[in-house]
């Protein structure tokens, strides 16, 4: 212990700091100061003290909801934190993130256990392509070690030696779960049988521990992952009053405690220390309190869309979707510096399932980056590489694989930019086939947009034959700063790019970013509205003239190309004329996208409207087999369903 002190007596300080700090939080909430919750690491202290002070000011951390310690003792922002937990504008993200929720600069932490940890990944992979000389670290507990991503991110780390260090605190806890029932087997030997350099330390012999994280944080810092197992103990409750743990097991580690030790040796200095702290902490609180919080109206405003009112004819290009998108990613991987492709069995010669990647990884080696099958791993470290300063392009090679990214999609990349007051943004752009007709069956022939859209911060746009890809993915790139899923569709890569002829109708495109088509009849009113989007426009385009052969009506089709955040305008300037409106869609029809054109568009016109008609897949998985899978899609029962959904 003296040996510590003589090195430098403000770790002490900086620990006994980080102590009466969460002290203070606790006394704030019993006085109704505080919302939420909050995570202390009374006991912990050191471990974030001992990697903090071994880190450089380039270095970034990930954190987890016990990440008050580790914020300190990065950042040193003592006021900004209790500010923020106070819930005052003055906080580090004006009061919106709170206790688990902070960014600051090279700081980052979320509450999701897991999901930090391929993020983090992505941001030093990020850093190594760069040639930063920075690194990164990833605090976690004992109970992270339940997630699963957590391995898919070892395995990647250790393949593409990835300059992260994964520390473990080990508090015997996972809330209330002893280790001993949360875990099988040896902590250690996890990232081990990955080929991950380990260390091993605890909280209690703290030369051991600051030489140690030294020591990890070099290795790391020469190119290679390193995982550092921390043993400690929790001193108080996991959050601010759940206690279940035996009383004389934590007074056994409370002796054992680093700081009860320095103040039972040195009781003048640590009086001297804790006077000194506790007048600032005090002061800061008493700051905050006068502080306002901030009001919705800043911290969310309505997005305008801009919209051209101007219609060109579209071009047949005589080349494929396929090609048309492989050629984007040609061209953007050469000319964009920050560019990358993703994906699994996206490298050469195969060029992935669909063939989008053809050629690119022998192209641009450095830039296109074969994974395993790992996709919350790499939609997280995708994430990552995006805050780093890349623009990844991460492709999910089947549409229903998309549920494994779930957590990374929407507790990560859309949650980013609102969670820390718009402080940053994440600009992944992923990209997924959906649909059926090819046989499939139930896991990889799912249209799940509806899963997809209403995501906060989240853009959803789905490719159709008639518009350009490429001109759509240029539109991706130069224009938007956040997530972006792109929906293509399977049927669609072997379609000719461009208008298909249809007697008596003006097929055009709207000159906006994210382009309508608008098929009007040339010579006749029309009396009903369709919309739809994605590969099935292609069917409901042929259609047209069955349509009015059948029912008398006279349809007018909108094909739209951005289904989230949706732009109701063209829509509703279309049934004013029609009062009439029927969606078309491939994924299933409750609560549905359709729900929400018909929705929005009842909200517009109310008593306007006579007619609205939603037509889409049966509720069933997509089967495999040939007439089944006919049945329950819409695609080559367009007629069918208009008439049956008319007869109603």
């Amino acid at each position: 212990m003296k040996k510590i002190q003589k090195i430098n007596s403000d770790f002490f300080k900086l620990a006994l700091t980080i102590r009466r700090t969460e002290d203070k939080f606790l006394e704030l909430f019993d006085q109704g100061k505080m919302n939420g919750t909050v995570h202390t690491c009374n006991g912990q202290e050191f471990s974030a003290v001992a990697f903090c002070s071994a880190l450089n000011k380039d270095d970034f951390i990930f954190s987890s909801h016990r990440c008050h310690g580790h914020y300190i003792a990065h950042t040193g922002d003592v006021s900004g934190l209790i500010s923020e937990l106070m819930g005052k504008i003055s906080g580090t993200c004006s009061g919106i993130g709170s206790s688990q929720h902070l960014f600051n600069d090279n700081f980052f932490s979320n509450g999701i256990q897991g999901g930090i940890v391929p993020v983090a990944a992505g941001m030093a992979f990020a850093a190594k392509k760069k040639n930063k000389s920075s690194i990164g670290i990833v605090f976690i507990g004992d109970g992270t070690l339940g997630e699963g991503v957590v391995y898919e991110t070892l395995n990647l780390v250790s393949l593409l030696n990835i300059p992260l260090l994964i520390v473990c605190e080990n508090n015997r806890y996972a809330q209330s779960t002893k280790v001993e029932d949360s875990l099988a087997g040896d902590i250690l030997s996890r990232p081990k049988s990955f080929g991950i350099e380990t260390f091993h330390s605890n909280t209690w012999d703290l030369d051991n521990l600051f030489a140690n994280a030294k020591d990890s944080i070099n290795f790391v810092r020469n190119g290679k992952p390193a995982f550092h197992l921390v043993d400690t103990y929790r001193l108080n409750h996991h959050s601010k009053s759940d206690d279940n743990r035996d009383v004389e097991e934590v007074e056994k580690y409370a002796k054992k405690d680093p700081l009860n030790i320095f103040k039972n040796n040195e009781p003048d200095i640590y009086k001297s220390m804790l006077q000194g702290i506790d007048k600032e902490i005090f002061q800061i609180s008493k700051d905050a309190d006068k502080s306002s919080e901030l009001q919705g109206q800043e911290y969310h405003t309505v997005t305008e869309f801009k919209r051209s009112k101007k219609y060109e004819k579209i071009a047949d290009l005589n080349e494929r979707v396929v090609s048309r998108i492989n050629l984007f990613f040609d061209n953007i991987l050469n000319t964009d510096e920050n560019a990358l492709f993703i994906g699994e069995d996206i490298l050469s010669p195969y060029g992935g399932a669909f063939k989008v990647s053809k050629d690119l990884s022998s192209k641009y080696p450095e830039k296109v980056i074969g994974t395993p099958i790992s996709e919350a791993a790499i939609t997280g470290i995708s994430n990552g590489l995006a805050l780093g300063g890349f623009r990844p392009y991460l492709e999910i090679m089947f549409g229903d694989f998309l549920t494994l990214s779930m957590d990374q999609i929407i507790n990560h990349a859309s949650k980013f930019h609102h969670m820390y007051n718009k402080q940053i943004n994440c600009p992944i752009v992923i990209r997924t086939p959906m649909g059926g007709g090819r046989g499939y069956g139930p896991t990889h022939s799912q249209t799940l947009d509806k899963f997809l859209v209403g995501i906060d911060n989240f853009s959803v746009i789905a490719l159709n034959s008639f518009i350009d890809p490429k001109l759509i993915y240029e539109s991706i790139h130069s224009s938007e700063i956040h997530p972006v899923l792109v929906i293509e569709n399977k049927l669609d890569y072997g379609r000719f790019v461009g208008a298909q002829k249809l007697d008596f109708y003006d097929i055009r495109r709207s000159l906006d970013l994210y382009p309508i088509v608008l098929c009007s009849p040339i010579s006749e009113s029309p009396s009903i509205t369709i919309v739809t989007y994605g590969g099935i426009s292609s069917n409901v385009l042929e259609s047209l003239h069955n349509i009015f052969q059948f029912t008398g009506l006279i349809p007018e089709l909108i094909v739209l190309s951005k289904i989230s955040p949706l732009d109701i305008t063209p829509i509703i300037e279309s049934v004013k004329k029609t009062r009439r409106i029927i969606t078309i869609e491939e994924g299933s029809k409750e609560f549905g996208i359709g729900a929400e054109i018909i929705t929005q568009t009842v909200e517009s016109l109310g008593s306007q409207l006579i007619l609205a008609k939603r037509i889409a897949a049966k509720p069933v998985p997509i089967p495999s087999a040939r007439s089944t899978e006919d049945w329950v899609l819409p695609n080559n029962r367009i007629i069918e369903n208009i008439l049956e959904e008319l007869s109603k």
